[in-house]
């Protein structure tokens, strides 16, 4: 494995992260969901691999994520080695502090995600989305307040237009507040409106990119057109506008993919992340695995240099897209 530095932080993260989204004890959160018995293998592989950056959320598996995390750090690690990283902003409750990025939500949440970890602080909290209702002031102070208290070492910022980020560091920079260090971007072969939209701030301001759905929902794993897993066969194909989340042109670069993996012999998800990780800016995609050539499939991906014809291939068919948010 390698290691690198959270964007211009001290913070040293695995060049991978492994995401959590697919732990969870409550079967109202799907049936592809793992519980603690399903995901000991994950997490056990994780830590052979040396990924040792963990992303959840406080939404995760209905807020079981976290709990299934915080077991896994005390069971197969050590909370010191371990870069735990979790989120608040998406509701967990109907109450006044239950969602969103006021002062009593960031607090409120916060101290539910350390409950349910079991841990006595995050090492990176993050914001999950922009929250228009709630003056950036307001946020900004209070996560401030969150890392003065030794909840959390490091934030991180998800899936926001630039203006609204750097709205949300210049205030900091204005009060003396705690910046953001990392951005949890929707980055893949498949959507790459960040490379005009975020990835110029984040480079000229040392932020990290932490990308999410690097393999694009498991798109550009498999064949166009062939069916995936229980998980990728729920999820939409339209955004909550009803805009296609995958273009028809999208299948020539499904199709670069596995010509590409054909001639290399390695997976298709070991080229599309390989793809992710050349990108300067990019500190560690976010891999979630429910089968053990996952992670497999993902370490493979630091070894892959692409060539400059194989990035023309992959790169070429791309036609502009709205960004569609999806945590």
């Amino acid at each position: 494995m390698q290691y690198t530095q959270l964007g211009s932080s001290g913070l040293k993260v695995s060049r991978l992260a492994l995401g959590c989204m697919s732990f969870s004890t409550d079967p109202a959160a799907g049936e592809w969901t793992l519980d603690d018995e399903a995901a000991e293998p994950v997490f056990r592989q994780a830590l052979d691999l040396g990924i040792t950056f963990w992303d959840t959320a406080n939404v995760y598996g209905r807020t079981t994520s976290e709990e299934i995390v915080g077991r896994a750090i005390r069971k197969y690690s050590r909370r010191e080695d371990v870069v735990l990283a979790t989120k608040v902003f998406w509701p967990v409750h109907p109450g006044p502090g239950g969602g969103g990025l006021s002062r009593k939500a960031v607090l409120e949440q916060v101290d539910g995600s350390l409950a349910r970890l079991d841990a006595d602080h995050i090492d990176l909290l993050q914001i999950h989305r922009f929250d228009a209702e709630t003056p950036v002031e307001e946020t900004m102070e209070a996560l401030h307040d969150v890392v003065k208290a030794g909840k959390a070492r490091y934030l991180g910022a998800s899936s926001m237009w630039a203006w609204q980020f750097a709205k949300m560091q210049h205030t900091a920079e204005l009060h003396g507040w705690t910046r953001f260090v990392s951005m949890q971007d929707q980055y893949s072969l498949l959507a790459r409106e960040e490379e005009r939209e975020m990835f110029g701030l984040l480079s000229d301001t040392g932020v990290g990119s932490i990308p999410w759905s690097p393999l694009a929902a498991g798109k550009v794993t498999r064949p166009w057109g062939e069916s995936g897993t229980t998980r990728s066969a729920s999820n939409p194909t339209e955004d909550m506008f009803g805009r296609p989340l995958f273009l028809d042109s999208d299948r020539a670069i499904v199709d670069a993919v596995q010509q590409i993996a054909g001639d290399r012999g390695v997976s298709m998800a070991t080229v599309g992340l390989a793809w992710v990780l050349k990108n300067p800016v990019v500190t560690a995609p976010i891999v979630g695995a429910t089968k053990p050539h996952h992670l497999a499939d993902a370490a493979a991906a630091l070894e892959l240099t692409l060539t400059d014809e194989e990035i023309s291939a992959l790169e070429g068919p791309y036609a502009p897209r709205v960004p569609t948010w999806f945590a």
